[in-house]
Parts: C-alpha cells; sequence; structure tokens
C-alpha cells in the first residue's frame, strides 16, 4: 500500500529537517507566517521518509540542484510547489508572500503583483 502524505491535509504544507545549517531559514519562514496567521504544517523530512520522498519528487526537476537532492524548507501549497527559502525571501523583500503561496492577500495588506516564474 502506498504511503500517504499527511502535510497535505492544510494550505500550505512547510518541508522541515531539523538541523541547525537551515533551522534560521525554516524558523524565519515559520515566523511569517504564524505572524500573518497564514494556515500552514510544518512537514519533518528527517523522521518521515514519506515527507522527504514526496518532497524530492515534487520540486520541478528544473529546479533541483545539480547535484544532491533539495534542501528544506521547500514551500508548497497544497501540492503546488511555490519555491524554496530563497525564493520565499525575495518574495517577502518584494511584498509579494501572498502571491508567492498563491493565496489571495487579506484587504488593507501590502502586496504587488508578480510574475509567477519570478520566485523560483
Amino acid at each position: 500500500m502506498a504511503e500517504v502524505n499527511t502535510c497535505l491535509t492544510n494550505n500550505i504544507p512547510f518541508f522541515y529537517l531539523p538541523c541547525a545549517q537551515i533551522k534560521k531559514q525554516q524558523q524565519d519562514v515559520i515566523s511569517f507566517m504564524a505572524v500573518n496567521k497564514i494556515e500552514f504544517e510544518e512537514c519533518d523530512i528527517a523522521a518521515n521518509e514519506a515527507n522527504r520522498k514526496w518532497m524530492r519528487e515534487n520540486v520541478p526537476e528544473e529546479l533541483r540542484p545539480a547535484t544532491g537532492n533539495p534542501l528544506p524548507p521547500q514551500i508548497f501549497n497544497e501540492s503546488k510547489y511555490c519555491g524554496s527559502y530563497e525564493a520565499f525571501f525575495e518574495a517577502r523583500e518584494d511584498n509579494a508572500v501572498y502571491a508567492f503561496l498563491g493565496l489571495t492577500a487579506p484587504p488593507g495588506s501590502k502586496v504587488k503583483l508578480l510574475n509567477t516564474n519570478t520566485y523560483r
């Protein structure tokens, strides 16, 4: 029986790895989502092989590193790939995170429309 990715139950699955080297990036994404009341779910790829496999298979091939596997944090809206931390950071700097995530911005928020291919 195929393993089911339980991280696809909420709107924004957020795949992470408990590693000091990338913990700051992960915390940056988590903090932003929490402060802006964006529902998300953390998906541990170190403790859950199904999460690790799903994340690696669903990062678009053209955006994978030349060698090795894509490292977290990787951000998806349900099963649609949004981007890596670097893309998230760039979208945040441009006030375009809601567009990056494929979400409608709440009324009154600073928002920029973006070309969806810009942030990947």
